[in-house]
Formats: structure tokens, sequence, C-alpha cells
């Protein structure tokens, strides 16, 4: 524990899985399905999902850097939430049943329902860093190593998952923290910048 005397407090926050524009990061699922989708534009495949029937069909829900950002501001900034931990997402819950086909329509690809069967984007993804390199050059893109921009394992695990998954945000919720993102927005928002700053071809 910090010493009263000097002042100093602590607040612990608790994401879901973060999006949110980092390059090089490796744990990235919304760069890794801005470039899943961008590759299957290009090559004219179908925009599989490629997790469990849990996931497809169940409540999950995200987190925003921006929201966890301003949570941590909030706490640091809200005396009642000194030395507490907190749970923090977005504040909605949505299902990737629908989630999938909005993210194919933001990028135009064709999207298959989800038969049953998962298709890890590990293997769907493994021969793909030559022709994420030609689309990069073509587009005339930041990052032409496709390691850097998806992290194919990490979406696999989240999308994988056996079970539900929703969190409590009531914690925060009382004692003030009212920050909302819906998530469908918060992955357009995301696409939108990488767009913008180069990372994935503009519309």
């Amino acid at each position: 524990m910090l010493p009263a005397r000097d002042g100093f407090t602590y607040s612990i926050h608790r994401p879901h899985t973060v999006i949110g524009k980092a390059v090089g990061n490796a744990m990235n699922m919304g760069t890794t399905l801005a470039v899943y989708a961008e590759l299957c534009k290009a090559t004219g495949r179908a925009f599989l999902f490629p997790g469990s029937q849990v996931q497809w069909g169940s409540l999950t829900d995200m987190t925003d850097a921006r929201q966890l950002a301003d949570q941590v501001i909030w706490a640091a900034t809200t005396p009642a939430a000194r030395n507490e931990d907190f749970n923090i997402v977005n504040g909605d819950v949505f299902r990737w049943n629908w989630m999938w086909h909005r993210i194919g329509d933001y990028f135009g690809v064709a999207v298959e329902d989800f038969d049953g069967v998962e298709r890890p984007l590990e293997e769907q993804m493994k021969d793909d860093a030559s022709v994420w390199a030609e689309i990069a050059v073509k587009h005339g893109l930041a990052e032409k190593d496709l390691s850097r921009l998806a992290s194919p394992w990490h979406t696999d695990a989240d999308l994988g998952r056996p079970i539900e998954v929703v969190t409590d945000m009531s914690k925060s919720r009382a004692l003030g923290f009212t920050g909302y993102i819906a998530t469908d927005r918060a992955f357009f928002d995301l696409f939108d910048r990488l767009r913008a700053d180069g990372i994935i071809p503009k519309a």
C-alpha cells in the first residue's frame, strides 16, 4: 500500500478485449480484422468468422482504448474512486452474428453466416504475408510487414472462447463514471483512422 502521508492513491482498471490503433501491438483485434477484411477483398475470399459457435451467438463486450483512457482520468480526478478497482468496457453488449456483418459491410466484402466450423485466422492468413506486401505497395501503405499489423493467434483466442462474456460496470457507474461508446462505432472509428493514416487502403 502506498503511504498516505505522500498523497499517493492508485486505481486498477480491468478491460475486456481492447481495440484501438497500436501498430506493432501483439494483441490487436481491431487492426487484425481490418487487415483480414482487406485481404479478403483483394483475393476475393469470403470474410469468414474464425471463432466458436458460442462466440458467434452469445453476448459479449469490448473496450475501446479511448473509453479505458477516460475511466483512468476519471478515477484519477474523483476522490471516491481512489484506491479502488474497476471493470471497464464500452457499455454495450453485442453478438458477433450481427457485428461480423456490420464489419464486412464497412469493407464491402462478402460475408457468410457461420456454419459451425471453426476456421482460425492463423490458418486462413498463414500465406498472406506476400499478398499484404503487394497491397501495401499498390496503395502506398505505411507498413508492408503483415506481422506488425495482424495478430491472428490473439484474435483466434478471443473469438474462440467457449463461454459467454459480459462485464459488470456497476461499480464505476455508481460512483459517477458515465462514459459510453457503441462497439460498432468503436470499430468504424478505428477503421477510419487506419485508412486516414495509410495503414489500410482507403475505400
